[in-house]
Parts: structure tokens; sequence; C-alpha cells
């Protein structure tokens, strides 16, 4: 269980943390008070334990920020937060949903089928030796989409690992500065291809390679890593930090190519 969800008060200094870091630097107790449904005293004596802590500073009653080590608690318990709604997602609510996947044979209603995840997507067949399986709610033939619901064992998943390959900005070369046999190498194969700026689109051009993504690329490939799927993403170097950040926040494993000639 998160942390914040397991105490009352953790979980409302947390939102009013929240309030405070989304409307700053005026913020008004009796609006966040009325925005979480509790008292103004309640909101007055949890944000004076925040300043306290060291989360909050004031300069009056309407005047407060939140400090460095506010910022972190939250992206902390943010995170917190996401992997365990993941986990509701993917481990719990299977068990009482219906799920869609793609037949690989004919399938009729009612009948127990075995499921894989096959480059990002849900298939349902009746192999031996697999897991994970479910009861189909209507007849698919081969390709269809079918649903399944009762879904029980585990559902085989390796996350896929992510090459980012660095690009100087336009002022330091851009794409006239990268080795292009480097790139060449990590894009070659299967992988989906994201490019993050003008920078990065030239440089993949210049070996002949236009990107499967690039609108959204950094949210593209961190999905297709949770669904298996391994990917390259060339960014311009102004973008790594942004997106190394994301790539560990979601624990996913990846490879940094520096791709500046020397």
């Amino acid at each position: 269980m998160v942390n914040i969800l397991q105490s009352k008060r953790e979980s409302s200094r947390f939102q009013i943390l929240v309030e405070i870091a989304a409307h700053q630097p005026d913020v008004r107790q009796k609006e966040v008070a009325d925005r979480l449904g509790v008292t103004t005293q309640a909101i007055s004596d949890y944000v004076r334990e925040l300043v306290a802590d060291g989360m909050v500073t004031t300069d009056g009653r309407t005047r407060y920020s939140v400090t460095k080590e506010g910022v972190e608690w939250l992206l902390e318990g943010a995170t917190e937060l996401k992997r365990y709604a993941r986990m509701v997602m993917e481990e719990v609510i299977e068990h009482v949903s219906v799920w869609t996947a793609l037949a690989e044979i004919d399938l009729v209603e009612g009948e127990r089928v075995s499921l894989e995840m096959k480059g990002g997507f849900l298939y349902a067949n009746k192999k031996e030796g697999i897991d994970a399986t479910g009861i189909t709610i209507s007849d698919a033939s081969a390709g269809e989409d079918v649903g399944v619901s009762d879904l029980s064992g585990l559902l085989r998943l390796v996350a896929g690992v992510i090459v980012v390959c660095k690009v100087p900005r336009v002022q330091a070369g851009g794409s006239r500065k990268i080795n292009s046999e480097l790139l060449k190498s990590k894009i070659s194969g299967d992988k989906m291809v994201g490019a993050l700026g003008i920078e990065a689109l030239a440089a993949l051009r210049k070996v002949g390679k236009e990107p499967d993504v690039m609108f959204g690329a950094r949210e593209s490939v961190v999905e297709a890593a949770c669904l298996g799927i391994s990917s390259v993403i060339v960014s311009v170097d102004e973008q790594i930090p942004k997106l190394l950040d994301r790539l560990e926040t979601e624990g996913l494993k990846y490879e940094l190519v520096d791709l500046a000639q020397v």
C-alpha cells in the first residue's frame, strides 16, 4: 500500500501541498478547504505543520510556496501512487473485467484460452504451457478481436529496453556532427524509432530513416517499453535530462549513446 494512503494525515498533507503548488504564491486557506471538503482550521493546522517541516515557506497569511523538499516529497508520493495505480490496473482489475485480445485461431464462446503478449498486443490461443488463461465471451475467427474474462495466472511480460541516442543542438553542429555509422547500428533491426527535436529528425533522415513517431515520442517509447517493445529514441541533447528522468521514474532500462563525432 502507498504510504500516503495508509494515513489520513499524510493523505491530507499531500493534497494540501498539491493545492499550494498548483496555486502558489497566492493561496487562500478557505479555498483549499472548500476544494478538499475540510474545515479552514484543519487546513491552517496542516499548513503550520508543513511550514515547520520545511516543505512550505510563507511570508503572510495568503502567500505560500512549496520548497525544494516539498517538491521532492510530492514527486515521491506521486510516483508511488502511479505505481500503485498501475498495479491495480494490471493485477487487480484484470480479474473482474473483460480484456480484448487478438484471436490467433478460431475460437468459440465459453472456452478457456491461453493468453500471451507479443509485439505489444495480447493474443488468445490454445497453447499448452502458458500460465495466463481466460474464458472467451464470444465466438471469434482467427485475426478477429475477442473478449476474454475470468483471467487467471501470470501474464509474462519483459519490459522493453530503450536506446537513447543524443544529438548535439544546432548551435553545436546538430546533425552534421553525428557519427552516422553508429546511429545506423543502433536503429538496425525492427525496433521502433522515435525522434525528439528537429536535429534528431535531420540525423535520422541523414541515414535514410524516417521516425515511426515524433510528436509524443517520449510517451510513446515509455508506453511501448511497458508493453515489452524495445525502441530507439534519437533526441537533441537539451531534451535528454527530462527524458531520462521519465525513464527512471518508470523504472525502465535504457542505454545512453552520444552520437557526437569525436
